[in-house]
């Protein structure tokens, strides 16, 4: 599930590519008062994640800019929903926005038999734990997670994705429901890299790490309601780590029509 935000420019600005924690401290604002607040300080997945205000480049008053919000809880959703439309100013760093309007969606990546793309829309931040290096073949430097590089391969870049989203099932699906590590299939049938970047990003108030990021085009083919399931919640959840910071967030690009 997500929310299509559709926003206009209330001055001229230049694009902020550090639109991240001032996005995330906007929504966590339209989450106050609310059951979610609590999970603000907690070490796990929140269930959040966003797009850049699209698309991106310098803005002139009154252009119009696009935002999306994906979660899988509905209940979330709708809080955000109210806030933005009660309070229709939105500033995201020196990019000044109103909200125009807030438009309810439910991308599915289709039945069993449905073929098609995925690509992630913000980068994706793939941390390989250190005590992990050694079965990889990866040089390790003290006891810091390690950013996942093309020339690590891509078995440590699978694992982490599939781990991180086995633990989002454990938060937001049925107990019933296989998680994608319970299942004989892949999360994606294809992987193309398109780029890495490094990028600083503010993760808590007064601290900013440098990440190595990656953008990636996958291929999907549903081989059941399993894996329709997993590919829909990644989705909603995006991909990998730090997606209430706008990291992972994936688009269909492509489906079996075309």
């Amino acid at each position: 599930m997500r929310l299509l935000v559709r926003l206009r420019a209330r001055m001229d600005a230049a694009y902020d590519n550090a639109y991240h924690d001032n996005l995330r401290g906007r929504l966590w604002r339209a989450l106050e008062g609310t059951k979610y607040e609590a999970f603000h300080d907690q070490d796990r997945p929140i269930g959040f994640t966003f797009s850049n205000p699209f698309p991106p480049g310098e803005m002139k008053e009154g252009d119009e800019r696009t935002l999306l919000i994906a979660a899988p809880q509905e209940e979330l959703l709708a809080a955000v929903a109210r806030d933005l439309t009660t309070d229709r100013e939105l500033n995201v760093g020196e990019m000044p926005y109103r909200v125009d309007e807030v438009i309810s969606l439910s991308p599915d990546v289709g039945e069993p038999g449905t073929s098609g793309t995925i690509e992630s829309g913000t980068g994706v931040l793939v941390r390989i734990p250190p005590w992990r290096a050694e079965e990889y073949g990866i040089e390790k430097h003290g006891e810091q997670a390690i950013h996942w590089r093309p020339e690590h391969g891509m078995e440590p870049f699978v694992t982490q994705l599939e781990n991180n989203l086995d633990r989002k099932h454990e938060l937001f699906a049925p107990d019933y429901q296989k998680g994608p590590s319970e299942t004989d299939h892949e999360l994606f049938d294809s992987y193309e890299l398109m780029k890495t970047f490094a990028v600083p990003l503010t993760v808590s108030q007064g601290q900013e790490m440098t990440y190595v990021l990656s953008k990636w085009r996958f291929g999907y083919d549903v081989r059941d309601d399993d894996h329709r399931r997993h590919l829909n919640l990644a989705l909603d959840t995006g991909i990998a780590e730090r997606n209430a910071l706008g990291l992972g967030f994936l688009n269909i690009v492509e489906d079996a029509d075309g």
